[in-house]
């Protein structure tokens, strides 16, 4: 399985020119990657006080990215601003080619930046299963938060994706969390943050990267560093990992209430 992880500067409130830039570089990545996954509100950064920039799961950027998902037989991963029933959503996406696209709203919003007044959060934990592989999307400050990530004693995901605006500030948790999210549910996990600065005086310095079963660095990209990389990731591997050290037969009994596969 091959995750592309796309880390560049994301455009503050642009949607038109932030699509076009991500759509330019996922046409890039045709018969390259199994998945393509992008930052967190890629269309607009982390914009939490402009709700002229939400639209439907029907309009232009999801219209736009199932189209390339089509024409390049890949899945594309990441969040948007979503408005549905007059509410808006930090809402992350899963869309496979040729098939109704998985959506998957943020569930803990940053109070501290306003999101949480902006925003309604989601609450359901959903698995994605593309090509025999399972995935869970976490968006951003989601990674915090161990229980909601957990897997449950059947390992009901095999990679963890990650879609990301985490400012330098902060980076050295973005390191350890990704870390410890990986290791605790014995998953693949890859993780795709921003690089530049946002238009409330925020930097970002990336630290995107894919951790394989063993925490073995598969991709990662330096302070800065704009780009895309490509993560091969072995599930039969991951397989034999979880049956030669079967950590999950020993987890606690989290309540893993409205947990759907699709």
């Amino acid at each position: 399985m091959r995750i592309a992880i796309l880390q560049y500067p994301v455009i503050w409130a642009d949607k038109e020119k932030n699509l076009r830039l991500a759509c330019e570089r996922l046409r890039a990545l045709r018969g390259k990657t199994d998945v393509a996954l992008l930052p967190e509100m890629f269309t607009t950064g982390f914009c939490t006080d402009q709700p002229e920039l939400a639209e439907s799961t029907e309009g232009l950027t999801m219209q736009m990215l199932q189209g390339i998902a089509d024409e390049c037989e890949m899945a594309i991963a990441g969040s948007f601003i979503c408005r549905e029933d007059e509410r808006l959503y930090n809402r992350g996406f899963f869309i496979k080619p040729y098939e109704k696209p998985d959506f998957i709203d943020k569930a803990h919003l940053y109070a501290h930046g306003g999101e949480d007044r902006f925003f309604t959060a989601g609450h359901k934990r959903t698995v994605v299963e593309y090509m025999g592989v399972r995935f869970r999307l976490l968006i951003c400050y989601d990674l915090r938060f161990p229980v909601w990530a957990r897997q449950d004693n059947d390992n009901m995901y095999d990679i963890l994706l990650v879609s990301a605006n985490w400012p330098q500030v902060r980076i050295n948790y973005w390191d350890a969390l990704i870390a410890a999210r990986a290791t605790e549910n014995q998953c693949y996990i890859c993780a795709a943050n921003i690089v530049g600065d946002d238009n409330l005086g925020m930097h970002y310095n990336g630290h995107s990267i894919a951790y394989d079963s063993y925490l073995n660095p598969v991709v990662h990209f330096n302070d800065d560093e704009e780009g895309t990389k490509i993560a091969d990731l072995d599930i039969d591997r991951l397989w034999h990992f979880r049956q030669v050290l079967p950590l999950w037969k020993d987890a606690d009994g989290y309540n893993m209430e409205n947990t759907g596969t699709k």
